[in-house]
């Protein structure tokens, strides 16, 4: 690789995706890979500003507002694709915690689609890799409320609202071809698909399977 593979793990609140990417990251360095894990929410030197919008888009839904902060999001994104990503060492692998794809499941008023052609317009990185980790929203809505931080979410307080938005993110996912990872069985299937699908990209011709890594 002459550049970072850059692979985003996305989904709904409670899909599991920090654990996924824990184990697929101790894969990884176990097969003697540099990873180099990043989180877009830490990465964000703007993200105060951006959490205001939304609290205030979350008491008072509008599109003018929910577009005022999917560009202020863009700009964020932007602002990684140009500062932080180009630091990486060439030959790692980044693995970063939420992307654009975000949007596919909190947005509401403005299409996905629209969404995605702003960031590009703004010069936002594509990831190499896009993996949409998912269950029924019944399942992650469970293992969320089974934490001692809840959903943790802004912007959803119900059931339905959940629902509403994992089956906004797989309508999202299935429209773009993002690898989907359903995440309803063992950390350890989950786990092995993802690196499957990361050494099935050009320059990392290699699949290792031993699950003892995990």
């Amino acid at each position: 690789m002459n550049r970072p593979l850059f692979v985003s793990l996305d989904g709904p609140k409670g899909a599991g995706k920090t654990t996924l990417l824990e184990a697929v990251t101790r894969v990884l360095r176990a097969d003697g890979n540099k990873v180099i894990r990043l989180c877009e929410r830490k990465s964000d030197p703007f993200r105060g500003e951006t959490m205001a919008l939304v609290n205030q888009l979350a008491r008072a839904p509008s599109q003018d507002l929910e577009w005022d902060v999917c560009g202020r999001l863009a700009d964020s994104r932007r602002w990684i694709s140009q500062e932080v990503l180009p630091r990486q060492p060439a030959d790692s692998i980044i693995l970063i915690d939420r992307w654009y794809p975000s949007d596919a499941a909190f947005r509401r008023l403005v299409p996905f689609a629209d969404i995605l052609q702003l960031n590009m317009d703004r010069g936002v990185r594509v990831p190499d890799l896009h993996v949409g980790v998912v269950t029924a929203p019944e399942t992650s809505w469970a293992r969320a409320m089974a934490r001692a931080r809840g959903l943790s979410s802004t912007v959803i307080h119900r059931l339905e609202e959940h629902v509403a938005c994992t089956r906004a993110f797989e309508q999202a996912a299935t429209e773009q071809g993002w690898v989907l990872c359903r995440n309803e069985g063992t950390v350890l299937d989950a786990t092995m698909h993802v690196v499957a699908e990361i050494y099935g990209m050009p320059g990392l011709q290699r699949l290792h399977t031993q699950p003892a890594r995990l």
